[in-house]
């Protein structure tokens, strides 16, 4: 590693090369080392880790944009580069990243997860709202609070020797709160699907138009006489699913949340920092032992 004081470090982001956050992130991470951008060149959210066999790039003012996912521009970056990094880091987000159902499929964190498995140390940082959570238009909010606490986390871990136990950090900090308060935390467990069939025009069970439907570019024009159409809603909060938010604007629901994971920590209005191992540990079990020593191929 270079000095920790003054690090190598790779920038990208889900939100894409023109993002707010990824701009004010990367002014605050350039008073601290020397930064390389390779971002998205359009908008990649919620595609997890989703690598492509292929993907254009071109020069950027700050790096290079590729027409890829997050995770392919860490890969680019780490494998395709001259440079020796540090660290990555990936955001600001324009959004919470919370929940392991939510980090499973964030492309913010997914950059991170394709960082650790290629041997470098990561950290994803996600900006929220402290009332409504979620940021809506993005140039209307401030990113300048993540960003800085980004940047002493990546100085103070590398120094700390935090990557030696850990291999990502995942961050949500409010963009609006002043001195909020940073807590350990861990990913709050829950995740739940429900599955309905939608009827030939579209609508399903609700009345509401599948409009989550024509995202994946999936409509009724597309049905063949045999077809059905079947909508995958993932049920986050009691009578809340899909793409709205699972943060209650009350304290109704506070205590469902217990202490020491993400999602309490944004209720409460902190800053969340999660530290994630992506080792796929395999488990003894002496069950699985006695099955394999059963099984015979003729």
């Amino acid at each position: 590693m270079s000095d920790p004081l003054s690090p190598t470090i790779l920038l990208t982001n889900d939100d894409g090369i023109d993002a707010p956050g990824l701009a004010t992130l990367r002014t605050e991470l350039t008073a601290l080392g020397d930064v390389t951008v390779v971002a998205p060149a359009a908008n990649q959210s919620g595609v997890g880790r989703t690598r492509s066999h292929a993907a254009v790039i071109r020069d950027h003012p700050w790096g290079h944009a590729l027409a890829g996912t997050p995770a392919d521009c860490v890969a680019y970056g780490l494998r395709g580069l001259d440079t020796e990094f540090d660290v990555v880091v990936s955001g600001v987000n324009n959004g919470p990243n919370a929940g392991n159902y939510v980090v499973g499929r964030s492309g913010t964190v997914g950059a991170g997860i394709e960082a650790a498995f290629l041997g470098t140390p990561a950290l994803a940082i996600s900006g929220y709202h402290s009332t409504d959570f979620f940021l809506s238009p993005p140039e209307e909010y401030d990113f300048a609070r993540p960003a800085r606490i980004a940047r002493r986390l990546v100085a103070r871990a590398l120094d700390a020797g935090v990557y030696d136990d850990v291999d990502l950090l995942n961050v949500n900090a409010p963009v609006d709160a002043s001195s909020p308060p940073v807590i350990l935390t861990e990913p709050y467990h829950d995740y739940e699907q429900d599955v309905e069939e939608v009827g030939p025009d579209g609508v399903g069970d609700d009345g509401a138009l599948a409009a989550d439907m024509e995202l994946d570019g999936v409509g009724p024009e597309d049905l063949g006489p045999d077809d059905r159409i079947v909508r995958l809603k993932d049920q986050t909060w009691p009578g809340v699913v899909g793409w709205e938010s699972p943060f209650p604007p009350t304290d109704e629901h506070r205590d469902r949340y217990p202490v020491g994971t993400d999602r309490r920590a944004m209720v409460d209005a902190a800053v969340s920092v999660s530290p994630l191992a992506v080792t796929h540990a395999s488990p003894d079990s002496a069950a699985l032992a006695d099955v394999v020593e059963t099984i015979s191929v003729e």
